[in-house]
Formats: structure tokens, sequence, C-alpha cells
């Protein structure tokens, strides 16, 4: 049976509010363990010395192994210490309703991601950065600029401003928010100065 219609953010807003109450500890080392264990006995996944499984019987139990797991386990929100549940029908639907490619970037410096399988002869998309690590702000334009010059990059995972006018990125905090605006303009001259002001962030 098919979901009436795919989840919306306030759908998701409500359910986590209404949401079953789980501490942190216990999803994190009860909920989460046990019931992978429990579907990793039952569909009977075992990979020996592969890590990426290559039969067809294995990738199918272990794709069914992780739509039960997600229908039986839900979605956490660490905020408000609840947990959302979907339906089967719900994934199928948000599965169905997937975008088959997604643009990053703007003019000649855009790239597609598409969906790949083994083997695929579609190119991998290639994304460089230091992912959210933390960089000093004397040195971050530089670091950024370093990545968006290489030819191979399609697409910058930008680091993290570790200060900003010399005063620690704190969260929760208006320097936070001061950083994130310094880091989204650095990243922007970064692109300028390597010659790729389109390229995706």
């Amino acid at each position: 049976m098919a979901a009436e219609r795919a989840l919306n953010i306030w759908d998701v807003y409500d359910r986590f509010a209404k949401g079953k109450k789980v501490d942190e500890a216990e999803w994190d080392y009860s909920i989460i363990p046990g019931n992978a264990t429990e579907l990793k006995e039952k569909y009977k996944l075992d990979f020996g010395k592969k890590i990426v499984p290559e039969d067809k019987e294995t990738m199918n139990n272990l794709f069914n192994a992780g739509l039960e797991m997600l229908v039986k386990t839900g979605f956490y929100n660490s905020d408000n210490k609840r947990v959302m549940f979907v339906t089967e029908e719900e994934v199928w639907e948000g599965i169905k309703k997937t975008p088959k490619k997604l643009k990053l970037g703007e003019g000649r410096d855009s790239a597609y991601f598409y969906p790949r399988r083994g083997n695929s002869s579609v190119k991998p998309i290639i994304q460089g950065g230091p992912t959210g690590a933390p960089v000093s702000e004397d040195i971050f334009i530089q670091v950024m600029q370093s990545y968006a010059q290489e030819g191979v990059v399609d697409h910058i995972v930008n680091g993290v401003m570790a200060t900003v006018e010399g005063h620690p990125a704190t969260t929760n905090t208006p320097y936070e928010i001061k950083a994130t605006m310094a880091e989204l303009r650095a990243v922007k001259e970064a692109r300028i100065r390597a010659g790729r002001p389109g390229l995706g962030i």
C-alpha cells in the first residue's frame, strides 16, 4: 500500500514533538546495537572478509535489513530526546520522490550528482575541503583556495573557523554566527582567487 503523500517538515516536527521519550544512552548503547544484531541474524548477514557485498542475495538482504531497521528503530532527536517513526510505505514514497540528479554550483563551475551503482561508468563527484575541521582564520582563505584551484575538485566542503577576529567561535554564542558569515565570505573569496567563482559549496 502506497503512502498518501511524502512527509513534509511539519509532519516531522509534529512526530518528534509527540514521539517516544528515550534516553540518549539507551538509544546509543541498547536500542541501536540490539536492533542491528537482531536484524543481522534474521537476514543472515555475514560479509566475511568482503566489506562490500557483490552477490544479489546479500545485497537484497542488506537493503531489506536496513529498511526494517529504519522502520523499527526510527530517528532520534537528541535535542528533545524523542524518537520519530516512519512506515515502510512512507520510506518507499520518499525513495520514489528522490531526485534523479542534483546540480551544485553555477555556470561552468557547476557539477551534477547522479546515482551510481557498482562498477558504474558515471564519474564520481570529487569533493575537496577540510570537511568541518577547524581551520585558523588567518589561513582560512588560502586553505580553501588550495582545494578550489584543483581541477579534479567538483565541489567544496569547507572547514570551520576556529576563531573569528581572535574570539573563539563558541557554539550557541553570537561569535558562532559571526564565524559562519565570515566562513561564507572567505569561501567566496577563495573561489574567486582560484578562478572558479561558481564552484558549489
